[in-house]
């Protein structure tokens, strides 16, 4: 019974999503935005909602900080994955290679984050100062890093906008901009309520097969809560919005971090990073280098694929990925 609710969640979420990268590509257009911006803040911000509430419910809730850092952490390294599916399907051009190379700075950023997250691992259990009452140092010094990022790309986006001239006639005439923003509105509701579901079937999968919640929490809920950038990209790549696809999964990869904040809020127990399995540190070392192979491909713009199926960093990440989960299987199972 509790794979078939989770199979049903990721039913709902996939469904969700599919919608997303439409109206998304709409709102870019008719606000001005820009794809980049969009895909950023906006798309991340709703495709990265299943994260949040899964894991604020699995500290609040369910009581479980491993199932919930695991979720962010797992989520990070699915999403450059995912980078690697939209290499394998942009035709024989590098996807990397198309995309603009502003996304260098959001990536390397991720990775910097993620790097933050990591150290608080290993010294929160060492030096009780790192907390300041509720909430640990690493996560303020994470959201303040996350804020002043998204104010720094936002000026640096705005000033390349003023360059920019239109070189396309618009393609979302036939929607008013009530009519994008409501259905946009009703696909993030359907996303955010089947994210509230996910936290409690996390941990009956992880009692029932005794995987443990940093596995179950980087592996199954990671995976399902981040069908939406899933989707969401390869539907932007269909419509040709390669960069809208690139910023949601590097934009998504960045909150997932900075939702540390607001879940050792929830907490309530003391500072999370110094309450969760050391193992979360395998899954942090992969979603970095995988973050620094993604800013080397889009840094070294390579103008055609291994054997037209494939980039040289898509298998790469593909086999980091899966190394990742092996490592913490292994290590939560005790094989």
């Amino acid at each position: 019974m509790v794979w078939l609710k989770f199979v049903l969640c990721l039913v709902i979420i996939l469904f969700a999503g599919t919608k997303l990268a439409q109206y998304g590509d709409a709102i870019a257009e008719k606000t001005g935005l820009g794809r980049i911006w969009v895909g950023l803040v906006l798309i991340a911000a709703i495709t990265t909602m299943p994260e949040l509430v899964t894991s604020v419910s699995s500290v609040a809730l369910v009581h479980s900080a491993d199932l919930a850092l695991g979720t962010l952490l797992g989520s990070c390294c699915f999403n450059l994955s995912i980078l690697a599916l939209l290499d394998i399907l942009h035709s024989r051009t590098p996807v990397l290679s198309v995309a603009s190379p502003r996304h260098v700075a959001t990536a390397g950023w991720g990775a910097l984050l993620i790097a933050i997250a990591a150290a608080g691992i290993i010294a929160g259990g060492r030096f009780s100062f790192l907390a300041s009452g509720w909430v640990g140092i690493p996560s303020i010094v994470i959201i303040i890093l996350y804020l002043l990022g998204m104010w720094w790309i936002f000026r640096r986006e705005r000033k390349q906008r003023s360059y920019d001239a239109p070189t396309t006639s618009p393609q979302y005439d036939k929607f008013t901009t009530r009519t994008v923003y409501v259905r946009f509105a009703l696909a993030a509701a359907a996303i955010i309520a089947a994210g509230i579901w996910l936290s409690f079937i996390g941990d009956e999968i992880s009692e029932a097969t005794g995987w443990g919640g940093t596995f179950v929490g980087t592996l199954f809920l990671a995976i399902t809560t981040s069908a939406p950038e899933l989707v969401v990209a390869v539907s932007a790549l269909r419509l040709g919005a390669v960069d809208l696809a690139v910023a949601d999964i590097l934009g998504a990869n960045m909150l997932d971090i900075a939702i540390i904040a607001p879940i050792d809020l929830a907490h309530g127990q003391g500072f999370i990073l110094s309450s969760v399995s050391s193992g979360h540190l395998i899954i942090a070392s992969v979603a970095v280098m995988m973050s620094l192979l993604v800013i080397a491909g889009l840094r070294f713009r390579q103008n055609r694929k291994i054997f037209r199926v494939a980039s040289w960093y898509a298998p790469a990440l593909i086999m980091l990925y899966i190394l990742g989960a092996y490592l913490l299987f292994t290590s939560s199972t005790g094989l």
